[in-house]
């Protein structure tokens, strides 16, 4: 049994699309955080009732798959739902289609119920459970039973041993990464990840121009991320990025996102990759001398 389903509609603005013209990936999870923060705000469980509570969400688990591109002036129409309750955890579901119903995205988030003053996580309350219930369950021990019947979350995938190539760059928190829970925001990351991995690939010689100049482009289609820490703002963070899963048209870039300081792990990451073309948005194949390149940046 799923919870209230809730719609939003954002149109997309020039500012949220990149240099291919298309919606930058970490929007499409700015995207899903405020339709799930407007969903719970619908039914009586705003940001301003949770921190009176004194408790807050956090993300566990993002898994997000991307269908189709969407443009400038483009709509986006989410709908997202509660697929669960579990004791401390909830996850919440959404799918994402353009102004012709065309889905261009689906997506869930595993979320934790922190309690502010102990950071550590606590029981969701029972009338919260109720609340984002269908409506026509209307005993709280009714919804409590139907909602948190789940499976088991699954475990995110292990990534296989780093390649003696594995490229790493060192960044600080600025105060544009930080949100208002004093966190690094949960997109933010993703701008992390695409942005070593523009680097991981010009430190072997093939730049964003280089790529465009040999007529493709690599976007991503499927990005997993598990948040273990709370990054905030000055800290620094090494990210670390390599591949695995090569062939001509695709493969899997690995993240590993931790403290700088002790080594802490901060986040870990793993999408899934295409060669594409920048105007047809046709699947291609990628130069064998670039994959040449990147062999020592691959893991066996």
């Amino acid at each position: 049994m799923s919870g209230v389903i809730f719609k939003r509609t954002f149109r997309v603005r020039t500012y949220e699309c990149d240099s291919y013209g298309h919606v930058n990936n970490a929007n499409y999870l700015r995207y899903m955080q405020e339709a799930a923060t407007e969903a719970s705000a619908a039914i009586g469980w705003g940001e301003t009732r949770l921190r009176q509570s004194g408790h807050l969400w956090i993300v566990r688990e993002t898994d997000l798959e991307y269908l189709a591109p969407m443009k400038y002036g483009d709509t986006c129409e989410i709908t997202t739902w509660v697929g669960d309750f579990r004791r401390v955890r909830s996850v919440r579901f959404y799918e994402l289609r353009n102004q012709r119903g065309e889905m261009v995205a689906r997506a869930s988030t595993d979320w934790v119920y922190i309690n502010l003053a102990t950071g550590q996580p606590a029981s969701i309350p029972l009338d919260m459970i109720a609340a984002f219930a269908p409506p026509d369950l209307a005993a709280v021990a009714d919804v409590t039973d139907t909602l948190q019947l789940s499976t088991p979350r699954k475990k995110f995938p292990p990534a296989p041993p780093p390649p003696l190539g594995m490229f790493t760059q060192r960044r600080t928190a600025e105060w544009r990464d930080v949100d208002q829970a004093g966190h690094i925001n949960n997109a933010t990351y993703l701008n992390y990840m695409e942005e070593v991995g523009i680097q991981a690939a010009k430190a072997v010689g093939w730049s964003i121009n280089r790529m465009r100049a040999e007529g493709f482009a690599i976007v991503a289609r499927r990005v997993q991320i598990e948040y273990r820490l709370q990054a905030v703002l000055g800290e620094e963070l090494t990210i670390s990025t390599f591949l695995s899963d090569v062939r001509r048209a695709n493969a899997t870039r690995h993240y590993i996102i931790a403290r700088a300081d002790d080594g802490a792990l901060v986040a870990q990451a793993r999408g899934v990759f295409m060669s594409v073309s920048p105007t047809t948005n046709q699947i291609v194949r990628m130069p064998r001398e670039m994959l040449d390149d990147f062999a020592s940046s691959i893991s066996e």
